[in-house]
């Protein structure tokens, strides 16, 4: 839950921010830069926050999304592997749990290393932008299958809510940053973003017991601009302060998390923060006589700068005190490929 001065509940060196951002549609520009410098403070000093109120996309759409979520992965197996997950550069379908290691490593090999050690407990689910030439969505949308057909509209739908909420955010961003409120529009034309489905199956109490360093998705920073996640009651994510403690991101009903990218790190050379985060052993106690975690899910919506977007520190960002460029210029795509193949 929130505390009463407008963050979660803390624990050493980290304290997770909630913020109203329902000024940010206000017609009032003093309103919108004083929500837009909350959301920039959160973001340099953890890198994560809450946000409540949000435009665009009602509680109702969300409840619908992960319904839908839910009885996707209920499917049989045969079915979700008749949609499987192809390439990092399509980065769409279904993917096997056991399949995907999420980490904070940058090669194959180092990647291949923590899932040999701590193979991620989950499956999902992955959509992008329609109409890309060679990287079609996979949807369940067989004749005569009427909830595959209904699956695949809501998740359109979602998808394009999701991507009113990044323009809408990077224009608080630009505005926190100093810079014109359209600054990042030139970025986000295309919406190059990702939908995942999240599904951390039922697992057996021992699992954790047997293996101390077993997690249901391992430490990692996402890839992108910024990431909203919304989480269902469960818990069990964290992320990592700059004593390198985890701290419990604790689910609070009618609120969305969202975190910085290495993408939006590295256009601000640093003043933003991509933090570590991970999932773990759910923090309830299991009552007496009961030896399994029940499932979890979540929803994510990875946003990122349009594929064919150069990265490179904003001017402003560096030089003088700020000192030098702390990375090269990247392109947009490039990037995530690199990432998602290790990954995978």
């Amino acid at each position: 839950m929130a505390s009463t001065n407008g963050t979660s509940n803390g624990q050493k060196n980290l304290s997770i921010p909630l913020i109203d951002v329902a000024p940010l549609v206000s017609p009032s520009l003093q309103d919108r830069q004083a929500t837009a410098s909350k959301i920039l403070s959160a973001f340099q000093t953890h890198g994560f926050l809450y946000l409540s109120n949000l435009p665009h996309i009602p509680p109702s759409t969300v409840s619908s999304t992960f319904a839908h979520s839910a009885r996707f992965f209920a499917r049989p197996q045969s079915q979700k592997d008749l949609l499987p997950w192809t390439t990092p550069k399509a980065n769409r379908g279904y993917v096997r749990q056991g399949r995907e290691k999420v980490s904070h490593g940058m090669t194959v090999e180092e990647v291949a290393k923590d899932r040999e050690n701590n193979p991620d407990l989950k499956e999902s689910f992955e959509t992008g932008r329609e109409g890309i030439q060679g990287q079609p969505n996979r949807w369940p949308d067989w004749e005569g299958d009427a909830e595959g057909k209904n699956f695949k509209e809501v998740m359109q739908g979602f998808y394009l809510q999701c991507k009113e909420v990044h323009r809408l955010l990077m224009s608080a961003i630009a505005l926190g940053l100093g810079l014109d409120e359209q600054f990042f529009d030139q970025y986000v034309v295309k919406g190059d973003n990702n939908l995942r489905l999240l599904h951390y199956p039922p697992v057996k109490k021992e699992v954790f017991e047997r293996n101390k360093g077993q997690v249901r998705a391992g430490a990692h920073t996402d890839y992108g601009s910024v990431t909203l996640l919304w989480q269902d009651g469960r818990g069990g994510l964290q992320v990592q302060s700059d004593n390198d403690e985890w701290k419990d991101v604790t689910p609070v009903e009618g609120t969305v998390v969202v975190n910085a990218g290495d993408l939006l790190a590295r256009w601000s050379n640093g003043l933003i923060k991509s933090t570590k985060h991970r999932v773990v052993e759910p923090p309830t106690k299991l009552a007496e006589g009961i030896d399994e975690y029940p499932a979890r899910y979540s929803v994510v919506y990875f946003c990122n700068p349009d594929y064919d977007r150069m990265i490179e520190a904003i001017p402003g960002t560096y030089g003088g005190e700020r000192g030098e460029k702390k990375y090269p210029g990247v392109l947009t795509e490039d990037y995530l490929v690199q990432r998602l193949t290790a990954t995978y």
